[in-house]
C-alpha cells in the first residue's frame, strides 16, 4: 500500500479563539502626516509571494495594510485613492505561482508540495501598468528582484519585467525613476524596504558568488545577482534613495534586512537527515568516505548529509550548515544525494558562505540604522522581527512562525511572506511608528486574511 505523508511539516492549524475585548483608543497621527503614502521596495513590499505576483499578492501586500491603518486617522490621516501597478489575473506573470498539489516520488510516496498551476497566465498586453489616475500616480512603487546595487543601472526596466510593466522611462535609472516617482505624489510619508535582495541571491544560489563583498560590476555598474553587493556601493545609493525620499521633507520608516538563514527556504530540509535504516549501509559510506573524512562515524539513525563544500571539496556537513529547499527530493530518495553522492554545492551553505551572509547582512543594517539617525527616521527592526517569528508569534489565539505552511506566515515559495505574513509584518511597523512617532494607529487584523489554500 502506498502511504501518502506532507513533506515540510505541512498540516492544518486549529485554534478555538474566545473574542477579545478592547479598549479603542482614537487613531492619532501624532509627529506625522499620512495624506501621501508611499512605499518603496523590493518584492517584499511589492505583494509578491508563491514564486510570482499576482493581484491578490498585491491587495494583501502590508503597504496596502498600512494605508488602510493610515485611513482610519482623521486629522492628518491617509487620503487614498492608494494606487498600485496592480496585475489583472491571479495565476501569475511572467512565472506561474505556486500551489499545493500531490506528487508521486521516485520511491512511489506521495507527497503534498508546491507545484506550479497549470492555469492561464497573465497576458503580455495585461503586464503593462499605466495609472489611470493623477498623471499616472502609483503609491506602491516596489519592485520585485530589484537591489540597492540597481538604482545606478542605466535602462534597468529593460532588464527586469516588474520595473518595465510601470516605469515611465524603462530606459532610465531606477534612481531617475524613483524622483520622477515622488516629484509626482509629493508623499508626505513613506517606508522603504530594500537591501534584502542584495544578499538574498547570494543565499539562494547556495552561496556560487564571491560573498565577502568584493564583487566588481559585470559590466556597467550592473553587479551579479548571485553574489553579495559590496558595502561601499550600498551605502552610496542607500543613501541616495533616502536623498530622493526626504526631498519632500517627508517624514518614513526604514526597513532593516531580517535573518535571511531563519526563512523556510534555507530551514526546511534538515541537514541532518540522511537516515540510514541498516547497518550494513552505515558500514558501506563508512567504508567509502574512511579515506577523506577519517573522523566521521556513520550509524543507523539521522545522520549529516555528504555535500559539496564551497571549495568542491567533498565532506559531510557540520551542525548549522543548511540545505536549500529546492533540492530535488527524488535525487535524495533515489539517486544517492547526500550519501553515495554529495550533494551539488548550490544547494548548500556551508559555514564560510553563512557568516558572509550574516556579516553583509549586520553591516547593511548598520547602514540603514545610521540613515534613520541622521534623518530622524522610524528604523524598522526586522531583524528582531523575524528571530521573534522563528520562536512563535500568537495573535488571537493563532500561532504563527517562520516553520513551511504550518507557521502559518509564509507563502509556498518558503521565502516571501503571505497575507498573514504581511500583516503581521504591517503591525509590526505601526508599534514601531507609534513609538517613534507618538501616533496611534490601530493595528490590522491578521487573522482574517487568507493563509496558505489547501486542495
Amino acid at each position: 500500500m502506498k502511504k501518502v505523508y506532507i513533506v515540510g511539516g505541512l498540516a492544518l492549524l486549529f485554534a478555538a479563539c474566545k473574542p477579545s475585548v478592547n479598549v479603542t483608543t482614537p487613531a492619532k497621527a501624532g509627529d506625522v502626516v499620512f495624506t501621501n503614502y508611499m512605499a518603496v521596495g523590493c518584492s517584499y513590499s511589492s505583494g509578491y509571494g508563491d514564486k510570482s505576483l499576482t493581484v491578490s499578492g498585491q491587495l494583501n501586500s502590508f503597504p496596502q495594510r498600512l494605508f488602510e491603518q493610515f485611513e482610519t486617522i482623521n486629522t492628518n490621516g491617509a487620503k487614498g485613492p492608494f494606487i498600485q501597478p496592480l496585475v489583472t489575473g491571479d495565476n501569475g506573470y511572467p512565472e506561474a505561482k505556486l500551489v499545493l498539489g500531490k506528487v508521486t516520488y521516485c520511491d512511489g510516496q506521495i507527497a503534498m508540495v508546491p507545484v506550479s498551476t497549470t492555469l492561464p497566465l497573465d497576458s503580455n498586453g495585461s503586464w503593462r501598468y499605466l495609472s489611470p489616475v493623477n498623471n499616472g500616480q502609483i503609491n506602491n512603487i516596489s519592485v520585485p528582484r530589484i537591489r540597492v546595487a540597481d538604482y545606478p543601472v542605466v535602462g534597468y526596466g529593460g532588464l527586469n519585467k516588474y520595473a518595465q510593466r510601470f516605469y515611465y522611462d524603462p530606459s532610465k535609472r531606477p534612481l531617475d525613476e524613483l524622483y520622477s516617482r515622488v516629484f509626482n505624489l509629493h508623499p508626505t510619508f513613506f517606508t522603504l524596504w530594500l537591501g534584502v535582495t542584495d544578499v538574498l541571491g547570494y543565499a539562494a544560489s547556495g552561496g556560487q558568488g564571491d560573498g565577502t563583498g568584493a564583487a566588481v560590476p559585470v559590466t556597467l555598474n550592473i553587479y551579479n545577482s548571485s553574489d553579495i553587493t559590496p558595502t561601499t556601493v550600498f551605502t552610496a545609493y542607500y543613501d541616495s534613495i533616502v536623498t530622493a525620499l526626504t526631498s519632500t521633507s517627508a517624514s518614513g520608516a526604514l526597513l532593516n534586512i531580517p535573518d535571511i538563514t531563519a526563512l523556510p527556504y534555507f530551514t526546511t530540509v534538515p541537514a541532518n537527515g540522511l537516515n540510514i535504516t541498516r547497518k550494513g549501509f552505515a558500514d558501506t559510506l563508512q567504508a567509502m568516505y574512511s579515506t577523506i573524512m577519517f573522523d566521521k562515524v556513520f550509524q543507523e539513525g539521522a545522520n549529516y548529509y555528504i555535500i559539496k563544500d564551497h571549495d568542491g571539496q567533498t565532506r559531510q556537513a557540520v551542525p548549522g550548515e543548511l540545505i536549500l529547499m529546492t533540492i530535488p527530493r527524488d535525487s535524495l530518495k533515489c539517486a544517492g544525494w547526500g550519501s553515495t553522492t554529495p550533494i551539488p554545492k548550490e544547494y548548500v551553505l556551508t559555514t564560510d558562505e553563512l557568516q558572509n551572509i550574516r556579516n553583509t547582512v549586520s553591516k547593511f543594517n548598520y547602514v540603514i540604522q545610521q540613515e534613520c539617525q541622521l534623518r530622524k527616521l522610524a528604523y524598522v527592526d526586522m531583524f528582531s522581527f523575524m528571530k521573534t517569528l522563528s520562536s512563535g508569534i500568537a495573535y488571537n489565539g493563532i500561532n504563527y512562525s517562520t516553520e513551511f505552511v504550518s507557521g502559518g506566515a509564509f507563502s509556498l515559495d518558503g521565502v516571501h511572506l503571505n497575507a498573514r505574513g504581511n500583516a503581521l509584518v504591517a503591525n509590526y511597523i505601526i508599534n514601531t511608528i507609534n513609538n517613534y512617532y507618538h501616533s496611534t494607529i490601530p493595528q490590522t487584523d491578521v487573522n482574517k486574511y487568507p493563509g496558505i489554500k489547501f486542495p
